[in-house]
């Protein structure tokens, strides 16, 4: 479980399925109880949590229904992508079952200018470019052939660079799977990618403390 905090107030936490029950039981002690309606609860203390099911998901209408959806091991697609580098897989459940994952050299940005500058903008934007090539080599690969079978297409990285890998026609497929929720993480390795299951299958909350 991992929480971070929200624009607006509040923070977002990650419950792993199999510790729902045990965090709901840990909120109303926190809280001196709850009421439900729906996928919100409410504190006694006015204390708010804002559940949302993972990625992939069937809608719900209760906290029951959340429970037994959130448990079920569905199909989902992973790409990460960071600068010049990209993990594409496919996990289903909690195992990663088809993976690849690729490294570029993108340059830095540098503060000098003139046309140096420009030479330099222009040989960082080919690597960027390239990289994003790449990405969507792999994710061709390693998602197309999976599409039909995928629930949803879990993303996170580089907005700009996760844009880049999917803005070709020939992914064209894969943008209705593209879910909203996008995960914050590091450059993308083998092992961030396995990382990244538990946080596409968790169950997503909201919670807001009391004010005062």
């Amino acid at each position: 479980m991992s929480a971070r905090p929200a624009a607006g107030g509040g923070q977002w936490v990650d419950v792993a399925p199999e510790r729902l029950t045990r965090w709901l039981e840990n909120f109303a002690s926190r809280h001196d109880g709850y009421t439900a309606e729906g996928l919100t609860i409410t504190g006694t203390d006015g204390a708010t949590a804002e559940l949302s099911p993972p990625p992939g998901a069937p809608a719900v209408a209760d906290l029951i229904e959340l429970a037994a959806v959130a448990a079920e091991p569905r199909r989902v697609g992973l790409l990460l992508a960071r600068k010049g580098a990209v993990a594409v897989g496919v996990a289903n459940g909690v195992k990663l079952i088809a993976s690849k994952v690729d490294t570029h050299y993108v340059q830095g940005r540098t503060a000098a200018g003139g046309w140096s500058q420009q030479r330099f903008a222009r040989r960082r934007d080919n690597q960027a470019k390239a990289a994003a090539a790449d990405g969507t080599a792999i994710a061709a690969r390693i998602l197309l052939p999976e599409a039909r079978t995928l629930t949803a297409l879990v993303t996170g990285g580089d907005r700009t660079a996760v844009d880049a890998v999917l803005a070709v026609p020939q992914l064209a497929a894969l943008k209705p799977l593209r879910h909203d929720r996008f995960l914050d993480v590091p450059e993308p390795r083998k092992t961030v990618l396995e990382d990244a299951i538990a946080q596409a299958r968790a169950i997503l909350v909201l919670v807001r403390e009391p004010v005062g």
